[in-house]
């Protein structure tokens, strides 16, 4: 594997941590990010609304 594509994952689960707690949720974003680009799937975590306490 190369290190180009670790540090491409590695983006994606940091997106994916940042929305964690958004709507979509951990997985949303780290696919999302893994599809549509770390920076689209940071844009998204971004402008996205946090998840309403239940």
């Amino acid at each position: 594997m190369h290190y180009g594509a670790i540090v491409y994952l590695v983006i994606c689960l940091i997106i994916g941590l940042a929305g964690t707690n958004k709507k979509m949720g951990f997985y949303g974003y780290f696919f999302a990010s893994i599809v549509l680009t770390p920076l689209i799937g940071g844009l998204l975590v971004l402008v996205s609304e946090s998840r309403k306490k239940q």
